[in-house]
């Protein structure tokens, strides 16, 4: 004979543990839930023979629980019963409403609960007063109502506070990016001075060592400013402070600039670049400095999940919508490529795919480290634009090397074309 299983859905350890004992020593199955959520999950993956729950639990009633099994096709006929310590008429018609099939009133007679369980498996229902149906569905009604409204209201509350915290947090992630690029705008430019200084050059070329140490230094810095300038960049983007300032460009321009700032991490790297400019659109109105900022944002990430020796493919095109011109930019890597469900949130403030733990300090190295901000960044400025951003990939695969392929598609707008206002 094949043991039969039930599902207790009961928040009291105590009652949890009575009640699995005897079962188990009448010989069912038994699956236990501390809540009516969990309890919900259980009874639809393993469609049990029979539900007891309790109607006090913390998240959901076990009427309202009743409810939703019963709009389960293949829960709709599994004997439900109610195993609870209130004992008034008014609740049980409540409970018999909501779908119950029977109703056994705390504290449990061990003796008798293994034979009740029988009986409800067997086919036995309790019976209620038909004539009181009506008032204890009015009754049951207005409860699941005010329990909605209380609900809303609670998450309207909760909703409210998130937001002031949203903000509080905004306004400290841009006051103390503007506190540290004050002094850091100083010592990068004193930096520069450094570099440029005809007897530190002298030196340089001289002893290794001292080589070494200029050299690390300036690095720091110059990671530092970028960190800096791109907390900022997204701080506004956050606030929809995007002051775009179109003109004339020409994407083939701006790409040349942006390769030949990777130049010597492509060298090193031995990343082959691959692109043709004869085919590629010509000029259009667009904030050429935000747009490169975008485009150095994905090429830098492509060639970061691209091992050495891979490939990078640039590409650029005309597609028209509805009459309307567009520009679409399609940047494809030979890399690990991106989990489906990862397409969407990478393009989130500070989410960073991977084990943060193998977090690495170089950007440009293979699945070198970052904040997590460049592609919000690239996101926030091809949406001012009003364009749209995505990207394709069959999955993460450090084997095979999928690679991914990133899309910016912006309306190609004329010199008289106003720019609307930006809302992210």
């Amino acid at each position: 004979m094949t043991q039969q299983t039930i599902l207790y859905i009961e928040d009291d350890p105590g009652s949890q543990v009575l009640v699995q004992r005897v079962l188990l020593h009448a010989g069912f199955h038994v699956l236990l839930a501390d809540r009516a959520l969990p309890g919900i999950d259980l009874a639809k993956k393993h469609v049990p023979d029979l539900i007891l729950v309790d109607i006090n639990l913390p998240d959901l009633s076990g009427r309202e629980i009743t409810t939703r099994l019963r709009a389960d096709p293949r829960l709709k006929s599994v004997p439900i019963v109610a195993l609870t310590a209130q004992s008034q008429d008014e609740d049980r018609k409540k409970a018999f409403v909501a779908g119950v099939t029977g109703y056994i009133i705390k504290p449990v007679d061990i003796d008798k609960l293994p034979d009740q369980v029988k009986n409800y498996l067997a086919g036995q229902k309790d019976q209620v007063d038909a004539s009181a149906i009506e008032s204890a569905q009015q009754a049951y009604n207005q409860e699941l109502v005010e329990r909605l409204e209380s609900t809303i209201r609670t998450l309207e509350t909760s909703n409210q506070t998130l937001r002031k915290l949203d903000q509080i947090k905004d306004d400290f992630i841009q006051l103390t990016a503007h506190e540290l690029r004050t002094p850091l705008t100083t010592v990068y430019g004193y930096s520069r001075l450094v570099q440029e200084s005809a007897p530190i050059q002298y030196l340089m070329a001289q002893d290794p060592e001292v080589f070494a140490c200029l050299t690390g230094l300036i690095d720091s810095i110059e990671r530092l400013n970028v960190v800096i300038n791109e907390i900022v960049t997204v701080s506004r983007i956050a606030s929809g402070r995007v002051d775009l300032k179109p003109g004339l460009i020409r994407i083939d321009q701006i790409m040349g600039r942006v390769v030949q700032g990777y130049q010597a991490v492509i060298n090193q790297r031995r990343i082959q670049i691959v692109y043709d400019v004869q085919e590629w659109p010509p000029a259009f109105y667009a904030d050429g400095t935000l747009l490169e900022l975008a485009i150095n944002n994905i090429l830098g990430n492509a060639i970061k999940y691209t091992p050495d020796g891979g490939q990078v493919t640039i590409s650029a095109k005309d597609t028209v919508e509805k009459k309307n011109r567009r520009v679409q930019v399609g940047i494809t890597d030979s890399g690990i490529g991106i989990d489906p469900h990862e397409h969407e949130r990478i393009f989130d403030r500070f989410y960073t795919a991977g084990d943060t733990q193998l977090h690495s300090t170089s950007k440009t190295a293979f699945r070198g480290g970052g904040l997590g901000l460049g592609l919000a960044i690239c996101r926030g400025i091809v949406e001012a634009h009003h364009g749209k951003i995505w990207v394709e990939s069959e999955g993460c695969d450090e084997e095979n090397m999928p690679g991914s392929t990133f899309f910016i598609e912006l309306p190609a707008k004329s010199k008289d074309t106003k720019q609307l206002p930006y809302t992210p």
